[in-house]
């Protein structure tokens, strides 16, 4: 029997492959549309009203008269630059070290599978637990930080000048295996024979990483910053969990949260989620824009 001759006998029994097609793909569409589409449309419309969620009166519209309102709020800036800072840290951090253990890791030794897993673990726990078990660790009396640094007695978490290292080298901790695992994807693909003619060309160490290596991972590097870019500045469950949201350490997400649901103010919460939403976008589009240039190479 041909293959036309089976198909319209499978046709015949059951469902055409226009109904099949149909079958997976519009429940697919709904459920998106119920749970992803329409709530962003609505916390947009949202973000024009003045408008509480616990409150008895509808929406009332506003215009752009919340988002002037934290446009001009000083304290809303300053959240900015905290999360800005923060960002800054932690996705450098995350890529120096992610790197360098992916280029320590790029070569054979007994254990190898072992070690890659063990330095996958972190990032494949609950950020809450890790928030809880760090803030022990930063702990003055029960932590073992000031112990090892030789500090006795010091302050980390509330200290205005240094609870955001703290939660920074938190985050660095968990995030730097996934740049490392995207590192070493790209290691791994690197061609030999150009290491192999390096070799004979004599080149230096530094020559080879310049001009072989980083070049080739460049890519997957940027890859890399982008996802972690996007998820530092929606950061809250880590920072809230060591440290209470506390003035040193609000970052946006942790106001978001505040004006959310500590004051109720539903309307100006939407507002700046999307003012989080447009800064994300265009940063992305930069790292995007890098992204293409260093394909193209």
């Amino acid at each position: 029997m041909n293959s036309n001759a089976y198909s319209a006998t499978l046709t015949g029994k059951g469902l055409s492959d226009l109904g099949i097609r149909n079958f997976f793909v519009i429940p697919t569409i709904l459920f998106l549309i119920l749970f992803n589409v329409f709530p962003l449309f609505y916390s947009l419309l949202l973000s024009f009203a003045d408008y509480s969620i616990t409150g008895t009166k509808a929406p009332v519209w506003v215009g752009l008269q919340n988002y002037r309102d934290i446009l001009n709020d000083p304290d809303i800036w300053q959240n900015f630059s905290l999360t800005g800072r923060y960002v800054l840290i932690t996705v450098s951090g995350q890529v120096v070290i992610g790197f360098g253990i992916a280029l320590m890791l790029n070569r054979r030794f007994n254990g190898k599978g072992f070690v890659t897993i063990l330095l996958l673990l972190p990032m494949m726990m609950s950020m809450a637990v890790i928030g809880l078990f760090w803030k022990l660790l930063w702990d003055t009396k029960l932590g073992i930080i000031n112990y090892l640094v030789g500090l006795d007695g010091f302050v980390w978490l509330s200290n205005p000048d240094w609870a955001l290292i703290a939660v920074a080298i938190t985050d660095i901790w968990m995030w730097s295996p996934f740049v490392m695992l995207l590192s070493l994807a790209g290691l791994s693909a690197i061609p030999q024979h150009l290491y192999e003619a390096a070799s004979i060309d004599r080149a230096s160490q530094w020559f080879i990483f310049r001009r072989i290596t980083l070049p080739l991972v460049a890519h997957l590097l940027l890859i890399a910053i982008i996802f972690r870019t996007m998820e530092a500045f929606k950061t809250f469950d880590l920072a809230y969990n060591m440290t209470g949201g506390g003035t040193n350490t609000e970052l946006v997400s942790i106001k978001l949260y505040n004006l959310a649901f500590m004051q109720w103010n539903t309307g100006k919460s939407c507002a700046l989620a999307y003012i989080l939403l447009i800064m994300v976008i265009a940063i992305s589009n930069i790292y995007i824009k890098y992204l293409n240039k260093a394909r193209e190479r």
